[in-house]
């Protein structure tokens, strides 16, 4: 059981509390742990949900929690997009309770939320990740704050609110509204549930890359196009495929393609400049929210596990996130916005003959105005 964070900057270690998110120097946190054994064969045992795979996570062995916690999550269906196209596959992970892959992290990181006796947290988000703790933070009759710009979709208020979470909009960028979220944590002295900043989220969404090796009958795809905006599914998949290849049950993680809206690809201008972390840049405003992100918080981790994986970065442009969502529509996936713009980054990609390729769906088509 981790009883410890790492700073990925300066290196200091830091015991787990309810309270601690960052480290003094200002770096993101990450776990102190060692790379867990993986028995595939025990996995036919365990819940049709993520929750077969807790023995990967830093749980106490005997911990159930998780049993009150769950509302289903995990095990989408990985799919072929179409029988034109039988070596590329979609993950459906807008199959989840709240619609989106943020209910990876979110039962996670509140199962252990729960299990260190919260009784508040905070967030902040663009939408998916604030509607997915609203729901966990009610399952576990926890109290919960989301904070939240004045322009989000007012179907993902809508659902926020419906799980009985206090929303604070906030009038500004996405940076403005993460600050004053960790203001009030800072404040009040509570658990800030952070889809960047708590490397819990991350043991959740890596049981992204656990699924496919199972749906794929215990082999890895060729690639992996992701949208990347704080890089909670990027960072969750390339951690998950690197236990995988750790534990020698796979010969290769697969390669990386990020996909980042050209108003607002900080990733990408680090990326071609040769740059170890992205500089900050100004949203130029884009449709797909999801990834809008101008500083995001873990670029430097971001950007290693692109070019270890000898992946890259392409960006798209507002008609072409438009015209693919239509496509996607046409093939009978209904995605929001910033999934659609994934499909747009598989459509400008030069896939090899034969590569395999998966394509997350990230959120339902439902959530977008």
């Amino acid at each position: 059981m981790v009883e410890q964070y790492s700073c990925s900057s300066c290196g200091k270690t830091h015991q787990l509390t309810a309270t601690i998110w960052k480290c003094d120097c200002g770096g993101v946190l990450d776990l102190v742990k060692d790379t867990p054994k993986i028995d595939v064969s025990t996995w036919n045992n365990d819940p049709n949900s993520l929750w077969r795979y807790i023995n990967t996570m830093p749980f106490a062995k005997d911990s159930k929690t998780w049993e009150s916690v769950t509302l289903g999550e995990g095990q989408s269906p990985t799919i072929v997009l179409d029988p034109s196209e039988p070596n590329t596959y979609v993950k459906v992970d807008y199959m989840m309770p709240t619609l989106s892959f943020k209910d990876r992290g979110a039962a996670v990181l509140m199962t252990k939320a729960k299990e260190l006796g919260v009784s508040k947290v905070i967030a902040d988000s663009s939408g998916n990740a604030g509607t997915a703790i609203a729901a966990y933070a009610a399952r576990c009759n926890i109290a919960c704050d989301i904070y939240l710009s004045d322009e989000t979709s007012p179907k993902k208020i809508a659902q926020v609110k419906a799980h009985g979470a206090t929303i604070k909009e906030i009038h500004g960028t996405r940076e403005d509204i993460a600050l004053a979220a960790q203001t009030a944590v800072n404040e009040e002295k509570v658990f800030y549930a952070s889809h960047v900043y708590n490397p819990y989220f991350y043991e959740g969404t890596k049981t992204y890359a656990y699924e496919i090796y199972e749906q794929l009958k215990q082999e890895a795809p060729d690639t992996l196009i992701v949208p990347v905006g704080n890089g909670t599914l990027l960072l969750g998949a390339y951690y998950g495929f690197k236990e995988l290849f750790e534990n020698r049950l796979i010969e290769k993680i697969p390669k990386i393609i990020a996909i980042q809206a050209a108003n607002c690809a900080p990733l990408v201008q680090a990326f071609e400049k040769g740059e170890a972390i992205a500089v900050p840049v100004t949203n130029k405003g884009t449709l797909a929210e999801g990834i809008a992100i101008a500083a995001p918080a873990r670029s430097k981790q971001i950007l290693a596990a692109v070019r270890e994986t000898k992946g890259h970065f392409i960006e798209i442009k507002e008609d072409e996130i438009l015209q693919a969502r239509e496509q996607l529509a046409d093939k009978g996936f209904y995605v929001e916005i910033t999934s659609a713009a994934n499909y747009a980054g598989y459509l400008k990609y030069q896939k090899g003959t034969n590569e395999k390729i998966i394509i997350p769906l990230c959120g339902a088509g439902i959530k977008s105005s």
